[in-house]
């Protein structure tokens, strides 16, 4: 018997959406799986778009799967809610939607879904208006936002944020980032108010929503606004609420509170498993020495009877030039003239240390002009200081530093472009290294900046003394410091200038005996700017998938070359101890996870019996 037309036509029809979606689903959530997060996308929005990219190389940074989804496909009721452990509604990009969507959302909320809700994200109907009294997800954020009709202009309120200092320990956000770091006992710590700091300027204001009413959950951060992060239970789920505009900051060099909150939803909420940023999880720290001119070289004499030289590799980066502030001054390092500067630099080679250029040929000249002259006239001076000092170290030069914090954009890409992979960064602070955002754009491709970390409104040993703090409190922050490293497996960098840590020769001391016994219990490690970047260059090459079936959990992973020195953290309160099935791993036991170190070979698998709840 024939088909009619119409029937003919029904099938086809079907067949046609079938395959759209399966194609719909293959581009937007093939990887989604029991440890990934859905980041929503609007239908007309890329996936290339830098709104949505922050978002997934801060979790490819992290160490986290995070899956871009366009809300058409999360909605399907062909294929069902994709399984994940949570999904994530972004700011910015997502400041619209419909009612559908937020129904649905709403909906995997209360059946047991965990959800984190950002800043504007669906503050604005599909036609782009705020709903007449209140954010229509007011109840999943647990306090009412977004209260246009009431306050008009006042919607929206820049102010200081903070939390107390055990939060802020919590949140990820390292010592020195938020002040004061420290109280007298754990009872002051818990009751003590600290705020987010700037590097050299103080207090820090961010944008967020003013809300009104009691907060259903735990407060994280707070504002003169109100609630600027929470955590609440909404029927039989959770919703993390970020007040603040965290996609936004990231494009424009403030990428800490993106990491902070996604490493808090991921790691600390849900207990994902995450792949660690550092060489068997050894977590470290960058010691940055800058020299500027002949004026350090009193200092370097100095320093060469200090324990610091004792440990490293460090970062010695140097304006190589024989001038400083104007040409024929005579006042640079000169290190192709002078015998005595080129032994120095012999024997931090020699030492292990990398050698690495900072800025060009003249530092203050270069510092004055890089970001008005045009770049024709001034990559000469870079090309001059990386050329002398590859000449006397006998090798390449791969890292740098700007004089003066000066680096616009067009440095970057020369570097990047000439086989740097580090450099020394003033935005970010505070961050780890990072592919970084500036002005909304990606820079860079294998370059990685190496964000400062800071003390207050300091961050060098001289910029501490001009700010007045007291030696037990710089002693405190560093020491603090390299147990927030140590603790978080993590690595962050801290520059000075030598003629500026003379001062501090018994803070060093005392701090170098502490870094020496975490280093001889093997928790601790110095690092240079391109050992990290090259690791963390080998990291994008591994692929990993953690999966669950009949009480088991299964660590899965691959890299062409080798997955020698990756670690992965899995969390002891869910899985029994994991046990190698294939490939080369040691597995121990570190605070609340379990550590899985790869050793030589291309894939590794293993196994561990999941924890009843």
């Amino acid at each position: 018997m024939k088909k009619r037309p119409a029937a003919i036509i029904a099938a086809a029809l079907c067949t046609f959406i079938l395959a759209a979606w399966q194609i719909v689903r293959a581009r937007d959530d093939s990887s989604v799986g029991a440890d990934g997060l859905i980041l929503l996308v609007p239908d007309d929005a890329s996936l290339t778009d830098p709104l949505v990219t922050v978002w997934l190389d801060a979790a490819n940074e992290e160490g986290l799967h995070v899956i871009p989804m366009h809300d058409s496909r999360f909605l399907n009721p062909l294929f069902g809610r994709p399984k994940c452990a949570g999904v994530i509604l972004p700011d910015s990009i997502h400041i619209r939607a419909n009612d559908l969507l937020l129904g649905d959302i709403r909906d995997y909320v209360a059946s047991g879904g965990n959800l984190m809700l950002v800043y504007d994200a669906a503050t604005k109907s599909i036609d782009g208006f705020y709903s007449d009294s209140r954010s229509r997800l007011s109840d999943l954020a647990g306090v009412d936002y977004a209260l246009y009709k009431n306050l008009g202009d006042g919607t929206i309120r820049s102010a200081s944020v903070g939390s107390t200092i055990p939060l802020m320990k919590q949140l990820g956000v390292p010592p020195g980032k938020y002040f004061p770091f420290s109280a007298s006992s754990a009872a002051i710590e818990n009751t003590t108010s600290t705020e987010l700091k700037r590097y050299q300027y103080g207090n820090l204001a961010y944008p967020s929503f003013v809300t009104s009413g009691r907060y259903a959950g735990q407060v994280l951060l707070r504002s003169s606004a109100g609630v600027a992060a929470g955590y609440h239970r909404y029927q039989n789920g959770r919703v993390l609420f970020v007040n603040l505009p965290l996609g936004y900051l990231k494009s424009d060099t403030d990428g800490l509170p993106l990491h902070a909150f996604l490493q808090y939803f991921a790691v600390h909420m849900l207990s994902l498993p995450q792949l660690l940023a550092v060489p068997d999880g050894v977590g470290g720290l960058v010691l940055n020495w800058h020299v500027d001119s002949n004026a350090a070289i009193s200092a370097l004499q100095t320093m060469n009877s200090w324990t610091i030289l004792q440990q490293g590799p460090y970062s010695v980066h140097i304006t190589a030039g024989p001038d400083t502030y104007a040409f024929d001054d005579h006042k640079g390092f000169d290190v192709l003239h002078n015998t005595f500067r080129q032994g120095l630099v012999h024997e931090y080679v020699r030492l292990g240390y990398e050698i690495g250029s900072h800025g060009g040929w003249l530092h203050e000249y270069f510092a004055a002009h890089v970001a008005t002259d045009a770049p024709k006239d001034l990559t000469k001076f870079l090309e001059l200081n990386k050329d002398a000092l590859e000449q006397v170290a006998g090798k390449r030069v791969v890292e740098y530093s700007a004089p003066n914090g000066n680096q616009p954009e067009w440095v970057t890409q020369w570097l990047d472009s000439h086989g740097f992979v580090g450099y020394y960064f003033t935005g970010d602070a505070g961050m780890g290294p990072t592919q970084g955002y500036r002005g909304g754009q990606r820079e860079g491709q294998n370059i990685w900046a190496f964000p400062v970390a800071q003390m207050d409104r300091a961050a060098s040993f001289e910029e501490l003394s001009d700010e007045d703090v007291s030696f037990d409190v710089i002693q405190q922050w560093l020491e603090a410091l390299t147990g927030f490293v140590v603790d978080r497996h993590q690595v962050r960098l801290v520059y000075f200038h030598p003629p500026g840590i003379i001062p501090y020769r018994e803070v060093v001391q005392n701090w170098m005996e502490k870094t020496a016994q975490l280093k001889a219990q093997g928790s601790f490690r110095w690092y240079t700017m391109s050992q990290m970047a090259n690791f963390l260059n080998s990291r994008k090459q591994v692929t990993w998938e953690m999966t669950q079936h009949d009480g088991l959990a299964s660590l899965r992973a691959a890299d062409s070359q080798s997955l020698a020195h990756q670690t992965w953290s899995l969390p002891d309160h869910t899985l029994e101890k994991p046990v190698v099935v294939r490939g080369a791993a040691t597995v121990k036991h570190d605070g609340e996870s379990w550590l899985v170190i790869a050793g030589e070979g291309t894939s590794l698998e293993v196994q561990a019996r999941t924890l009843g709840k």
